[in-house]
């Protein structure tokens, strides 16, 4: 639209145009210091609405005023000029002499993973620095055609332009303007309005796939005008789900590295939960600081069935994440591996070494601590069949019906072995038989006595759980049945906070949730408080369409106190102290025995 030597404010000449867009041309111009620069011109009538802010200002100008870094565009001037009776505003930049990564490719293949890697590090490092913002900052169009290389320099140094489609993460996406974008470059969660900074790591795979196999992973027509845009982005997604294919380039780059295809992978997974987590992980991984496993691989290990075993009355195959899905509590795994699990994986071993395999442990502890949580993980670890026992499915008001199905049980247990068998509530089935307790009671202890003897030999581990571990008969918890005994106290603050970003690693969190300061104000909360605090957060944000922010949960946990009273945690401590000089006579005049779980 503006030919060569137009004025803008008499500060800058026009020299030539470089681009045009929709909504807006760039030209290179002169100014009045002699120097070149970019000049982006905006048409205001073509803009959508989605570009301006709350104060009517060009939301690419705002975001690109603050944009210092080397990998990203630098601003220099903006205003607003009349032409021909009409407004327009322009934005100026610095001039960058080289060309685009579009051009580039065109013009020449690149030829070493090495110049490619450092490329793509550079574009990861400009969205690093977005990312990390205070309103952290997603690009939404990163292409080949929106970076430039800077060539004034030895080595090429790739800059980040084009902000238009550009957001703050915490601002609504509902009038989020997907028109205009390359699809081949756009993550398929924003079909749906929704990007996140994983939306700008899938753009970048797409750019690191094309550098490298010079095509795109995924081929969708997009030649035919009449297709509507909601129909074509069901084609991209359905497109998607087909597998990406990897051609042998060996003879075209010959530095080539096989480990970069599961880097690929990742980057370009459509489950943001797999892709990479962060811009940092990705340029680790680039960096070979960090090792990838093949995604292919790990869904196949998830969707393998293992032979389906005789479907019996309590039984079921523990499959899931194991310890990896705990937080916390790494003083119990770590003993757990050394006295529990390794005796259950390599029972030969321990018994060439005339070492006896372990029959159970106890699991104690204060409501809500996450016992019977812990178990079904511990079970998935192991890799062993799990049992889920209430007393309630045991127990009978006919005679010697209780002890019956206590045999019928262990039967099942060791048919199905190797078995894991989890009695929640302990003290309910195996009462302490000096007590008050029915006489029937007393017979389920019997019971339960005869048949945990050598429980270790026939591959049954027993794990009791209970808030009450002083009442469950003595014999239960002697050496040879229940032989290792567990405190989980509520969790110290590293574990609340390795809570807080386990469960809200998957939800749809703002940026700036300061994890260091919700576990500072969810001192003496237990896990299932953690856990419903997070919820009823999330219960907010859904009711608002927004997303979950640190004020949300800051005054959620304002009304929330602690399921367990101080009173309560001094009784167990006392409790803890109690039971270990019982199990430990060295330790039962000092109790110095450290807790064992939840550091305290």
């Amino acid at each position: 639209m503006l030919s060569k030597n137009f004025p803008i404010n008499d500060n800058y000449k026009v020299l030539l145009s470089v681009k045009q867009g929709s909504y807006a041309e760039t030209y290179r111009v002169k100014g009045n210091d002699g120097k070149l620069y970019f000049l982006k011109l905006f048409n205001y009538s073509q803009l959508h609405k989605s570009a301006f802010d709350e104060n009517n200002n060009i939301i690419e100008i705002e975001l690109i005023k603050s944009n210092k870094h080397s990998n990203l565009v630098s601003y220099k001037d903006n205003g607003e000029i009349i032409i021909e009776n009409k407004k327009y505003a322009y934005l100026v930049l610095d001039f960058i002499a080289g060309e685009t990564l579009s051009e580039k490719i065109v013009r020449e293949r690149y030829k070493s993973l090495y110049d490619i890697k450092s490329i793509i590090i550079g574009i990861l490092e400009g969205v690093k620095y977005l990312h990390q913002q205070t309103n952290p900052i997603i690009h939404n169009e990163i292409t080949l055609q929106n970076v430039m290389l800077d060539l004034s320099q030895e080595n090429p140094i790739p800059k980040i332009i084009d902000f238009g489609y550009a957001r703050e993460f915490h601002k609504s996406s509902k009038d989020y303007n997907k028109e205009g974008l390359n699809l081949n470059f756009v993550a398929s969660e924003c079909f749906h309005n929704i990007y996140s900074p994983q939306s700008d790591i899938f753009s970048i795979g797409i750019m690191f796939y094309q550098l490298i196999y010079n095509s795109l992973p995924w081929i969708v027509d997009t030649s035919t005008s009449k297709v509507k845009q909601s129909e074509l982005e069901e084609k991209f997604a359905e497109e998607r789900k087909k597998k990406i294919k990897f051609p042998d380039i060996t003879d075209t780059i010959i530095d080539f590295e096989a480990d970069i295809i599961n880097v690929l992978k990742k980057a370009l997974h459509n489950d943001t939960e797999v892709r990479f987590s962060s811009v940092d992980e990705f340029i680790k991984a680039l960096k070979g600081e960090i090792v990838i496993d093949d995604v292919d691989t790990i869904q196949i290990q998830k969707s393998v069935k293992e032979p389906v075993k005789k479907k019996t009355k309590y039984s079921s195959v523990a499959k899931g994440k194991g310890f990896s899905a705990i937080a916390g509590m790494q003083d119990l795994k770590d003993q757990l591996q050394v006295d529990v699990i390794d005796a259950l994986r390599s029972p030969e071993e321990y018994e060439k070494y005339g070492v006896t395999i372990p029959n159970g442990m106890l699991l104690y502890g204060p409501p809500g601590c996450g016992k019977t949580f812990f178990a079904k993980h511990f079970a998935e670890e192991v890799g062993f069949n799990f049992m889920l026992i209430k007393p309630s499915t045991l127990k009978s008001r006919y005679v010697n019906a209780t002890q019956e199905n206590i045999a019928k049980m262990f039967d099942e247990a060791e048919e199905n072995a190797p078995t894991i068998i989890f009695i929640d509530e302990m003290n309910e089935l195996v009462p302490n038989r000096d007590s008050d307790a029915h006489e029937m009671s007393k017979s389920a202890v019997n019971e339960m006595l005869a048949q945990m003897d050598r429980t270790g030999e026939k591959g049954i581990f027993i794990i009791g759980a209970t808030n009450y571990p002083h009442m469950i008969d003595p014999a239960i918890l002697r050496a040879g049945r229940l032989d290792k005994k567990f405190y989980l106290s509520p969790p110290d603050h590293a574990a609340r906070k390795a809570m807080f970003e386990m469960y809200l690693k998957s939800r749809p969190v703002d940026f700036g949730i300061d994890y260091e300061n919700l576990a500072k104000l969810t001192d003496n909360f237990v896990a299932a408080d953690i856990e419903l605090i997070v919820n009823d957060a999330s219960r907010n944000a859904l009711k608002s369409k927004g997303r979950i922010t640190m004020e949300t949960i800051e005054n959620i946990i304002k009304n929330t106190k602690p399921s367990v009273s101080i009173t309560e945690l001094k009784k167990y401590d006392e409790l803890r102290k109690k039971l270990d000089g019982d199990s430990n006579p060295i330790n039962n005049k000092t109790n110095e025995r450290p807790i064992i779980g939840f550091k305290k």
